[in-house]
């Protein structure tokens, strides 16, 4: 039998999400997100679990949503409806993340953007190996990032934001560093230890202070996340109906250059 596309471990006090499609870049299916979210609901009742790292296996953290899948809809009569689903699940993850009671760390292992980038975005903070990259090439492939734009602002700010949304960049992990996404930069090999180091320095807190701590940040600083997120998603949804789109989406799963409508 193939390995589960989630794999989660426990080693209290922390708990250890393995985004295991790595022959995909970990790219997020449909599968993947409902098994994700399953993840973190068996990992919420775990109560000697005091901290959630969520990593990918291979050399990529995680690429996006799965853009074969996306691809797919291209042309049927349901298309937009798909992809709106598509947005709204991504959506409902990243809100799932955000309301966990316990801190979730992104161990950022390798590239992640897009989605993937939304995921490190939406846990608590983030450690990253050198290797690591980050980014949105969302309006490379004609569509944009709906749903990041606001964790990205909220995390970094609008100035920050709007180079890397519009620039459709991709930096490196010193930078992304520099600018306040990732918190630490750790050999590769020392992720994961460096992760069990936080949540054993997490448990000696009450938990209750740490809850409440969490819906502090999220909640009330950032109370209008979830008005943001909504709005995201149906701007995501809708870039997809474009030309742009199916054209970018082609010109990616071909390796080719886009031929841009008009240009």
């Amino acid at each position: 039998m193939s390995e589960p596309i989630v794999l989660v471990k426990k080693h209290a006090p922390l708990g250890t999400i393995i985004l295991n499609r790595p022959e995909k870049r970990n790219a997020l299916s449909k599968v993947m997100i409902e098994e994700l979210e399953q993840a973190l609901r068996d990992l919420h009742g775990e109560k000697s679990v005091r901290a959630i790292v969520i990593t990918g296996a291979g050399s990529a953290f995680c690429s996006g949503l799965d853009l074969a899948e996306m691809h797919a809809a291209v042309g049927e009569d349901d298309a937009f409806e798909r992809w709106r689903e598509d947005v709204v699940r991504l959506r409902d993850l990243f809100e799932q993340i955000l309301r966990f009671p316990k801190p979730i760390i992104a161990a950022v292992n390798g590239p992640a953007v897009a989605g993937g980038a939304g995921l490190v975005l939406a846990a608590d903070f983030a450690i990253a190996s050198p290797e690591a990259t980050f980014g949105f090439p969302e309006p490379k492939r004609g569509v944009i990032s709906g749903i990041c734009a606001p964790l990205l602002t909220f995390r970094v700010g609008g100035a920050h934001a709007a180079r890397m949304l519009m620039m459709a960049e991709t930096i490196s992990a010193e930078r992304a560093a520099a600018i306040g996404i990732f918190q630490e930069i750790q050999p590769h090999e020392k992720l994961w230890a460096r992760g069990m180091e936080i949540a054993k320095e997490i448990a000696l807190s009450a938990d209750e202070a740490i809850q409440l701590t969490k819906r502090m940040l999220n909640e009330t600083i950032g109370e209008t996340l979830e008005t943001f997120l909504s709005a995201g998603a149906a701007a995501s949804a809708t870039s997809r109906t474009t030309e742009a789109a199916a054209e970018g989406m082609k010109a990616f799963l071909e390796k080719r250059d886009p031929k841009w409508p008009g240009s």
